[in-house]
């Protein structure tokens, strides 16, 4: 599935996502019983919670199933927007999240003059979702994010630690490709891309099959700066 690229950084950058919907249109709901246990992402979604005044809009990117980000976020009372490109996970999102709005949209597609506006946010949430970029992507992506949010706007992000870019695994029974960091780049390019790190802690992680392997997660608890 190709996106378009267009411009703000993009260039001739080629967006390719083949597969990638695909394969969390297969997994499902089994994503959810695969990763039971998300206590750094429930953490994380709870500091924007208290920290976000009542009413104020969060965008859960990558919001798969739409459990437990936006569900949570959602019994808070934020106004919460769902964007994910896999179809059947959007599904699911809509019948576990309902007052919340979904879209079936790339990243890509909300950058600063790109084909999708969704207004600004107060808060933007990236569980495991940008680790599905190519690393020549995630600055565009984090600028994207960063064009998203309000001045001041808070940003909860999390990648699994590795150094690795655009690396194809088995995932669920399907093939993914994915990119990570080692935790100290991973805060250069976060920070590079105007955001302060206000708050960093990471997990080590056994997923419930024996197809995904153990793995060390990072969360990282940010604000939106103005660029300089």
């Amino acid at each position: 599935m190709n996106s378009p690229t267009g411009e703000h950084g993009y260039g001739n950058l080629q967006v390719d996502r083949t597969g990638q919907a695909e394969a969390f249109d297969a997994i499902g709901d089994r994503y959810d019983e695969v990763f039971p246990h998300k206590d750094g992402q429930i953490a994380a979604t709870e500091w924007l919670i208290e920290s976000l005044p009542a009413g104020s809009r969060a965008l859960d990117l990558g919001c798969g199933t739409g459990l437990p980000t936006a569900r949570q976020l959602a019994d808070s009372g934020l106004q919460v927007v769902g964007v994910d490109l896999s179809g059947g996970m959007l599904d699911l999102a809509r019948r576990n999240v309902p007052e919340a709005r979904f879209h079936q949209l790339d990243l890509a597609d909300l950058r600063p003059g790109g084909p999708r506006d969704l207004g600004r946010f107060e808060a933007v949430a990236a569980f495991f979702s940008l680790l599905m970029l190519p690393r020549a992507e995630i600055p565009l992506a984090l600028r994207t994010i960063h064009h998203l949010l309000t001045p001041g706007g808070l940003f909860a992000l999390s990648m699994v630690e590795a150094d690795v870019d655009d690396f194809t695994i088995p995932f669920i029974g399907s093939t993914i490709r994915v990119s990570g960091y080692l935790r100290e780049d991973l805060r250069e390019v976060v920070t590079t891309a105007g955001f302060e790190i206000i708050e960093e802690t990471s997990y080590s992680y056994a997923p419930a099959s024996v197809d995904v392997q153990p793995e060390e997660q990072i969360f990282l608890r940010c604000k939106r700066m103005q660029h300089t």
